[in-house]
């Protein structure tokens, strides 16, 4: 039997730690005379991500080479568990995408261990301008339980989270249609009342989409959806910590309205994301513009066109953000979102052995990735993030 034995530091102590791996799984933790250099935690899960280093999961021509070629560099920062997010489009489109993804999975070991399931952004978000984002507006449509059957039976059921606005007539309906089929379901781009807000929690809904994101510039000061969605309890909100999505302040007060373990970081990277600066026609945005500090507008303007960092850069930026621990933000960026991503991200014993090890500069609070295994196999090749 295979046994593997890393050293790293404990991130909530400072302390050396040794993690013995059996196989494809963590046998036992346990303390450490040695002092190791590196930071070890388990590996990140972004429920958010629409494509990174050119690698578009929204783009017209989606193959099984670029969702292969995508899972091996989001391992590469770090990533070990990812939903790839499907954005509105036409039907036929999003069918192809999931299909896709699905095949991938079935033929390809890596993916299908990086992949627990899709999550499809939209087509049933406020048509407005400012919520919509970059979502294409002739595709928005209402919530269907026949379109999401259609979905899953291209895709052998592998969509397991919806985002949506709740502001349609159909949407209790349709979320507790998705609830009873084991869907997460998560509320944004919406422009709903309190009370459509309230009404989809108790439907079932439990996440907010990146939260304080996909909503118009101006807002009434109250009731708006950001309170609305801040005051429920039972949703837990993932927030884009890039440093452009949300200002430092924002995002310490909304972290610290929801609290620390109903908090979630994500990426929400797209296919631009890691590449050089420059001016692209994007899938979803048209001409953009990639400025060297990571901000992705559309060309022209100071509208964002989606995130351009991976997801152990926004743990960074989030430390930095709100001056709270790296261990904080390690959390919401493995076991928070790992609740809804068959229960990865935890650093225990009889847990899959998904890990990173990483360098910390304290001074600039920085990640250099150093290590990653998954399931147990360590990867070579990993990058600076």
């Amino acid at each position: 039997m295979s046994r593997t034995e890393i050293l790293g530091r404990n991130l909530s102590t400072g302390t050396s730690i040794l993690v013995k791996l059996e196989e494809k799984t963590i046998f036992s933790i346990e303390p450490s005379n040695e002092a190791p250099d590196l930071w070890i935690s388990a590996g990140l899960v972004d429920l958010q991500v629409n494509g990174y280093l050119g690698l578009d999961l929204n783009g017209p021509n989606l193959t099984s080479e670029t969702i292969s070629q995508l899972v091996r560099s989001l391992l590469a920062t770090g990533v070990t568990t990812f939903a790839p997010t499907v954005i509105t489009a036409a039907e036929k489109s999003i069918i192809q995408r999931l299909t896709c993804i699905a095949k991938t999975c079935a033929h390809d070991p890596v993916v299908a261990a990086c992949i627990p399931h899709i999550h499809v952004e939209g087509p049933h978000i406020s048509p407005l301008d400012g919520y919509r984002g970059a979502h294409p507006a002739e595709w928005v449509r209402p919530p269907s339980l026949a379109e999401f059957d259609r979905w899953q039976a291209a895709c052998n059921g592998l969509v397991g989270m919806v985002t949506l606005s709740p502001h349609f007539p159909e949407s209790n309906e349709y979320i507790a249609g998705l609830v009873s089929r084991g869907i997460h379901v998560s509320l944004g781009h919406t422009h709903a009342s309190h009370a459509q807000i309230h009404d989809a929690v108790r439907s079932g809904a439990r996440l907010s989409t990146h939260l304080g994101n996909g909503i118009a510039p101006q807002i009434d000061r109250h009731p708006n959806p950001i309170w609305s969605q801040l005051a429920e309890d039972s949703l837990i909100a993932s927030f884009i910590a890039d440093g452009h999505h949300l200002p430092a302040e924002t995002l310490t007060a909304l972290v610290r309205a929801k609290g620390l373990h109903r908090s979630i970081l994500v990426s929400d990277a797209v296919a631009l994301a890691g590449m050089p600066p420059g001016h692209y026609v994007a899938s979803v945005g048209g001409r953009v513009e990639l400025a060297a500090d990571g901000r992705l507008s559309m060309e022209g303007t100071s509208t964002l066109a989606g995130a351009a960092i991976p997801l152990m850069d926004c743990v960074s930026r989030a430390v930095r953000m709100m001056g709270r621990p790296l261990a904080e933000a390690i959390v919401m960026a493995t076991e928070n979102p790992g609740r809804f991503a068959a229960n990865r991200g935890r650093l225990q014993p009889g847990e899959r052995a998904d890990i990173i090890r990483f360098h910390w500069n304290e001074q600039d609070k920085t990640a250099i990735i150093a290590d990653v295994w998954l399931a147990g196999e360590h990867l070579p090749g990993t990058r600076m993030t």
